[in-house]
């Protein structure tokens, strides 16, 4: 008995592995639980050799001294099937775990199949809406309500789907007769029953992936790519990095809720901190006002927009606008055509959700993610409008051989034209040297200042650059963790 290490009622006699396993103990203030606690020898064995004649404790459970009393009982259980040699070891202990707050999770709606009690709502109740001269804070506000509580009335909530079950009922009636083989001591009637056992799953494993791979090709064959790349991802069963533990700015690991929320927090709002160094010298005279915006830019908007897109702040998809049609177009037409005129911009509309997506490297280091924003499905189509006709002056500015972000030139044709420059380069056995610029978190650290100056130079009209201006002006995020959303914070730089 070592004090502090182990107790007096273990199994067996000390070994070299024991003797590095006390050492270790003693090393990381670590107590062995096993032989804490006065039992029969069959509690207290954890491995049967084949032939049945030994029985040694080889297997333990390791816990904190500060929590040695904590532990209650330690024991194995014989007649548990865990179809191994090793028996399973079972410890029961007291602790008090603290009160963990009820974290908001957002509402995800099944939009596979619509119900149309909610287009029929949803347009009765638009016909009733004032849309001429009306503040855009106030009309998207209105707009809002009436979509959310008719969704919330009509629309199913979406369910997780549980893994299908590989297993066949005759598979699993032969794991209850092994079971029972184990209960009873017959150890040649589970080895029988253990290896017909593995054999039946081997079966039904196979079935089922040759059935899932059928249901792949089929997907790729009639152009589901939506269910085809998810069925491969279950099937891959790619491992999704936790932030439930994040490192603080001196390398610290954090666990707790509040820390890792504030750690997140404090990471995002310096990442996105305006810079004091630089005065906003930006006059923001407009000269002259821009057309209209015309309700055909709005259905183009509204129409090319993306489905099954995870929703902003407000909660509400593009499904639930799209469905709507015309309606919507009307709506959404007064909405924007008021925020043109005004230069306003719904506070709602200027709320981001930041979603950490981890990059390579140490996932305990927030600059190993990249933020991806989620922003409200609404708003994408007045980006879209301001993309269509910022277009044509993006292309004078552009030069020709830049590729990236532009319709009909993408990275593969460049792609395509350095092979063949090496291709040539190797035939007449000539030097060829590359040079790549990776610019660190390029878009997080645009200034908005120089984005406007740099929009005036360009030739984009005065009307445009103050209605972008605005837009950026009292921006605000939050970061969604394992622990819930931060509070919200100020965007001073970075492009959306």
């Amino acid at each position: 008995m070592i004090t502090g290490i182990t107790g007096k009622h273990g199994l067996g006699q000390q070994n070299e592995a024991g003797r590095r396993l006390i050492e270790f103990c003693q090393e990381n203030s670590m107590c062995i639980t096993n032989t804490l606690f006065q039992q029969p020898k069959r509690w207290l064995y954890t491995w049967t050799s084949p032939d049945g004649q030994h029985r040694n404790q080889i297997d333990y459970i390791l816990c904190s001294q500060r929590w040695r009393t904590s532990i209650q009982s330690v024991k194995t259980r014989p007649g548990a099937d865990c179809s191994s040699d090793h028996e399973l070891l079972i410890t029961k202990f007291r602790i008090r775990l603290k009160r963990m707050r009820k974290i908001h999770r957002p509402i995800r709606y099944d939009l596979t199949d619509i119900p149309s009690e909610y287009a029929v709502e949803v347009k009765s109740r638009f016909q009733g809406l004032d849309l001429i001269n009306r503040v855009p804070e106030e009309l998207w506000t209105e707009v809002h309500n009436i979509v959310q509580e008719a969704a919330t009335k009509y629309i199913p909530k979406k369910k997780k789907t549980k893994k299908a079950r590989w297993l066949s009922i005759e598979t699993l009636e032969v794991g209850q007769e092994r079971r029972k083989a184990k209960g009873n001591s017959d150890r040649g009637r589970y080895a029988q029953l253990n290896a017909q056992f593995q054999r039946l799953a081997r079966r039904d494993k196979e079935l089922f992936l040759n059935k899932q791979c059928m249901e792949v090709e089929e997907d790729n064959r009639i152009g589901r790519t939506r269910d085809l790349f998810q069925k491969i991802r279950n099937i891959r069963g790619k491992f999704q990095a936790k932030m439930g533990m994040i490192k603080n700015k001196d390398g610290r690991d954090l666990t707790e809720a509040e820390e890792v929320k504030n750690r997140w927090q404090e990471y995002t709002e310096d990442l996105y901190r305006k810079d004091n160094n630089i005065e906003d010298s930006f006059d923001g005279v407009v000269s002259e006002l821009e057309p209209d915006i015309l309700r055909s830019e709005v259905e183009w908007a509204l129409r090319s927009t993306a489905k099954n897109k995870a929703a902003g702040d407000d909660g509400i998809p593009a499904e639930l606008f799209k469905i709507l049609k015309d309606d919507a177009v009307k709506v959404m037409h007064a909405i924007c055509q008021q925020m043109w005129k005004t230069e306003e911009w719904p506070s709602a509309w200027k709320k981001s959700i930041y979603i950490p997506i981890p990059k390579k490297g140490n996932t305990k280091e927030c600059s190993n993610f990249r933020t991806v924003a989620l922003i409200s499905h609404a708003s994408k189509e007045m980006f879209k409008i301001l993309q269509g006709r910022l277009q044509q002056y993006m292309e004078r500015e552009l030069p020709y051989v830049q590729a990236g972000f532009r319709r009909g030139r993408g990275m593969k044709d460049q792609i395509a034209n350095i092979c063949w420059v090496m291709e040539e380069a190797r035939e007449f056995q000539k030097n060829i040297y590359f040079c790549f610029i990776d610019y660190s978190k390029a878009f997080d650290c645009v200034d908005h200042n120089k984005l406007w100056h740099v929009l005036c130079g360009m030739g984009i009209p005065s009307h445009f650059v103050c209605f972008l201006r605005n837009l950026c002006k009292d921006q605000v995020a939050t970061v969604r963790t394992d622990h819930g959303t931060t509070d919200w914070f100020k965007i001073g730089k970075g492009v959306w």
